[in-house]
């Protein structure tokens, strides 16, 4: 019976973590535009000290968003990347973190 249980939580906090597949790739494609400037069109930055964002992991992307939005984040970009975030909707999000996840 306990092993059932740990086995049913393990499977409930296992389940929680991929939830990030919810994105829809082609209206993140669409979003990425306003990305683009510092990012790259391609998810490739050309810009120093700016990230690139092709192919970075789906939940990565959305906790990062979801950090910038709570102003938990604080380095040298923050204060205009929370102003991008805080512009998103939490689906924006999922659309975008799919993108660029699934960029090759």
């Amino acid at each position: 019976m306990k092993k059932r249980f740990l086995l049913g939580l393990v499977t409930s906090l296992l389940s929680l973590s991929v939830f990030a597949g919810e994105g829809d790739i082609v209206a993140g494609k669409k979003k990425s535009m306003i990305c683009a400037g510092c990012h790259g069109i391609d998810g490739i930055a050309q810009v120093p000290g700016f990230p690139s964002l092709r192919g970075k992991n789906e939940q990565y992307f959305i906790n990062a968003m979801k950090a910038y939005q709570a102003q938990r984040r604080t380095g040298g970009s923050a204060a205009m990347m929370s102003a991008q975030a805080n512009a998103l909707s939490e689906q924006d999000i999922k659309d975008l973190a799919a993108y660029y996840a699934n960029m090759k």
